[in-house]
């Protein structure tokens, strides 16, 4: 029986397929759980600090308060099973927190959050290119001096080699899109900051840049409806294979296919029936 295609694409989603097909079906169609992530965890803890920095007026974004909507943040992630299945000792829930310390004291370096004027924090956007239905999340909308807009994406990560950049700048221009067409404007730039060194990259997205994404996903939309009605999603080993939390069942690391079946979840009608 041939597989049914997610119901929408996101930018993770579309990094994912472009990675490793299989991968994309484990976590796309067959929503097998993953693992939780101390790199992805921490992520979600300094995005959360800094949304709570952002929600204060102008003069209140001082560092001493992203301290503190840090400490709020980390009380919030504490509870979460992304946090808690990490089962860290006290040595690593240590530096788990101290990192993200660092990381929000570091966000002071790259600009003054007192100068930014936000209109949007963690917007999930979404909305129809053809029959796709793209999403995403923007971490920060805010405009320029000039009245533009720009959108703004953390990464707790360090910055790539510039042969990567463009790659990194083309998943933000897909938020540039879901601007376009929800709001009717381009935004006049948008720009990754990257905590773990300071660096931050920016790009104008054109008409061009967004008739061009718009083609990609049209392609890599067919490529995924043609995977599912064959039921052919290849795995493509690399390096982050090491990363992968679908290994048991991935045939080119030794793992079963046969287990995808008993390992996903049930519906949730048929879980309260």
């Amino acid at each position: 029986m041939a597989f049914s295609p997610p119901a929408t694409l996101s930018p993770s989603k579309v990094s994912s397929f472009k990675d490793c097909a299989l991968a994309f079906r484990f976590s796309a169609i067959d929503r097998l759980p993953e693992a939780p992530s101390a790199a992805a965890t921490k992520g979600t803890l300094v995005h959360l600090a800094l949304e709570h920095l952002f929600d204060r007026e102008a003069p209140e974004r001082t560092l001493d308060h992203a301290i503190e909507d840090l400490g709020r943040a980390a009380a919030t992630i504490r509870e979460d099973p992304e946090f808690t299945g990490l089962a860290l000792d006290a040595e690593a829930d240590a530096a788990f927190f101290a990192e993200a310390d660092q990381l929000v004291r570091r966000y002071f370096e790259v600009e003054d959050p007192s100068t930014i004027h936000p209109v949007g924090l963690e917007l999930m956007l979404e909305t129809q290119v053809d029959a796709i239905r793209v999403r995403g999340i923007i971490d920060r909308l805010e405009l320029n001096a000039e009245g533009g807009l720009v959108v703004t994406d953390y990464k707790t990560g360090r910055s790539p080699s510039a042969n990567y950049q463009q790659g990194r700048l083309g998943g933000v221009t897909f938020y540039a899109l879901l601007c376009e067409e929800l709001f009717g404007v381009l935004p006049a730039q948008v720009k990754l900051i990257y905590l773990g060194d300071g660096l931050t990259i920016t790009t104008e997205p054109t008409e061009q840049a967004i008739r061009a994404l718009k083609n990609k996903l049209r392609a890599l939309w067919s490529a995924i409806a043609t995977a599912c009605e064959r039921e052919d999603f290849r795995p493509r080993p690399g390096p982050l294979c090491a990363w992968c939390s679908f290994q048991a069942y991935c045939p080119a690391q030794g793992g079963d296919i046969t287990l995808v079946e008993a390992a996903r979840p049930v519906p949730v009608e048929l879980a309260v029936s």
